[in-house]
């Protein structure tokens, strides 16, 4: 009697399933998320491959620029009847910088402040900036130590593509002696526009080993001919 069909001492072998044929309804839910992390996370890494990509050609157009920047910096510029206590500088809205001395006797001495240095969008922005002066004098100018001063302003400036906007801001005492101790405070800045420093371009490179060439020297003029000399003849044997 034949033996029924399949029948033999091997199992059958199951028939193998292209996962990427199976699909995303059948699949199960474990797997389905881990599909759509990996597809997300090469997505990411794509736009930030074509970011690069399009700050090197900006920098590449802009002729090695660095977008647009801004350097501001504030001098202290006030006499010794002033003692700055507190400064304040505020870009669109948002502090960017803060010092405070409430004993007013270190932080006047400084003469410079770096305020911001960094990327800025391009457009235009607006700078606020108060610096608070406790008074301070000898003698009969002593009651001035009981005494604050204020100075606040306001700058627009616009940052350009490509350029540094550079805005130096500056404390001063305005007016004369008749001008009153509580007006005298001042701050003015002043915005220019630079254009970023190119690299140095570095010297060619030669090869390890081998000799530069010298200059070639302008070719000389051929000496003139001279006429050989003349050797004396043998005096004749007598």
């Amino acid at each position: 009697m034949p033996a029924p069909a399949g029948a033999g001492s091997g199992s059958a072998t199951e028939p193998t399933i292209d996962p990427n044929s199976v699909k995303p309804e059948d699949m199960p839910t474990a797997v389905r998320m881990r599909r759509l992390e990996q597809r997300t996370q090469a997505l990411k890494e794509r736009a930030w491959q074509l970011k690069a990509r399009v700050q090197t050609l900006k920098e590449q157009m802009l002729g090695g620029g660095v977008g647009a920047q801004a350097l501001i910096s504030h001098d202290n510029e006030m006499g010794s009847s002033f003692h700055l206590v507190k400064l304040t500088y505020t870009l669109d809205g948002t502090q960017v910088f803060a010092r405070t001395d409430d004993s007013g006797e270190n932080l006047y001495k400084t003469k410079s402040f770096d305020i911001f240095t960094g990327p800025i969008s391009p457009g235009n922005h607006q700078l606020a900036m108060v610096a608070t002066y406790k008074g301070h004098g000898y003698g009969v100018f002593e009651y001035l130590s009981k005494f604050t001063f204020t100075a606040r302003n306001t700058s627009s400036f616009t940052s350009t593509e490509g350029k540094i906007s550079r805005v130096e801001c500056h404390g001063f005492e305005k007016g004369g002696a008749a001008t009153p101790m509580e007006k005298r405070a001042a701050i003015d800045c002043k915005v220019t526009d630079v254009a970023p420093e190119k690299a140095a371009v570095a010297p060619a490179q030669q090869t390890p080993g081998a000799t530069p060439l010298p200059n070639t020297a302008p070719a000389a003029s051929a000496p003139a001919a001279s006429s050989p000399a003349t050797t004396p003849s043998p005096a004749p044997v007598k």
